[in-house]
């Protein structure tokens, strides 16, 4: 091994352009054994704070009907828990983020077709809106890649499925990485593609340029220490053959929230993270059982998340 591999510290590498600058040892390895940061609802820095908008409808029934009669005091809250991520998804990729939790929705009581992202209540900016600042930014980073994941959907009808699928194929056009069995920085860069969608409806049947849905570990904890315990007993049963994502997200719930009247849930992560990367830190990507691909996380600007993960890599670069 060359010195200058083993002095290389990948988590120094320009984070807007990191892909482009990993060393030629990695262009071959499949994307899906390398260690790639990802951001947990990640369109949730737009959230409509407007009163008129109401909260998602996937919220429980005593939260909406608080909300209805109690709004000026309830919506506070809501806001405070429901957003993850602060900067924009320009601003996340520039932190180097390539993998992004999109969860769609068609607002209710909405003649038009306009669809938005939502998490507890909608974004003031529609999908299209997303895609295309995206698209700009991959037209500038010709060597970066991004994994776009489309879950969650709520209020959709078959043919807004339809029209969303001809706005990613529209947007993106020969950006879209086809299906395929084997994906590596080398071959989607002689290709061209910069673009892998998953799609978690059946219509990615119908679609090549569709993946199906990238499996996302989620522990629905929220304490490190029972994330983390969660996450070891699953890595025992081996990683999934493809992509897959380990959410480092604490989930929240009301006990929680009631008993922290004055937190949010940046405070509640943030106070965790030093924990939570220490346990990443450990991690190695790779097709090994307990072997890790995608790790996202909230607020993932906030932090040292981003570049340790992308260091992680490294263990793929050490010769047995």
């Amino acid at each position: 091994m060359s010195s200058e591999i083993s002095q290389l510290s990948l988590s120094e590498l320009p984070m807007d352009n990191w892909m482009a600058h990993l060393p030629s040892a990695l262009w071959d390895t499949p994307l899906c054994y390398m260690a790639i940061p990802g951001s947990h609802n990640a369109i949730t820095y737009c959230l409509d704070k407007n009163d008129r908008s109401p909260v998602d409808l996937t919220q429980p029934d005593m939260l909406q009907k608080l909300d209805k009669y109690m709004k000026p005091i309830i919506r506070p809250f809501v806001y405070k828990w429901a957003i993850a991520q602060e900067c924009s998804i320009r601003e996340q990729l520039d932190s180097g983020v390539r993998y992004c939790d999109l969860r769609i929705a068609h607002r209710p009581n909405d003649s038009s077709n306009d669809l938005y992202f939502y998490h507890g209540v909608y974004t003031t900016i529609t999908v299209e809106m997303v895609l295309k600042e995206i698209r700009e930014w991959l037209d500038v980073h010709p060597k970066e890649v991004v994994i776009l994941s489309f879950s969650h959907f709520l209020g959709l009808s078959q043919e807004l499925h339809i029209l969303l699928v001809s706005v990613i194929k529209s947007v993106f056009d020969s950006k879209l990485c086809p299906k395929m069995e084997c994906v590596t920085l080398r071959k989607l860069w002689s290709q061209g593609h910069q673009v892998i969608i998953s799609y978690e409806h059946n219509i990615a049947n119908c679609h090549r340029e569709l993946w199906f849905q990238i499996p996302y570990w989620w522990a629905n904890k929220c304490k490190p220490e029972a994330l983390i315990e969660e996450f070891e007993h699953r890595k025992q049963y081996g990683r999934p053959g493809g992509f897959f994502v380990t959410g480092i997200n604490l989930t929240e719930d009301l006990k929680y929230i009631c008993s922290h009247p004055t937190e949010s849930l940046k405070d509640m992560v943030m106070s965790t993270y030093p924990t939570l990367l220490s346990w990443v830190k450990q991690q190695k990507p790779g097709s090994n059982t307990g072997s890790l691909n995608i790790i996202a996380g909230d607020f993932v600007t906030e932090s040292r998340f981003i570049p340790t993960v992308i260091a992680l890599n490294e263990n793929l670069l050490k010769r047995p």
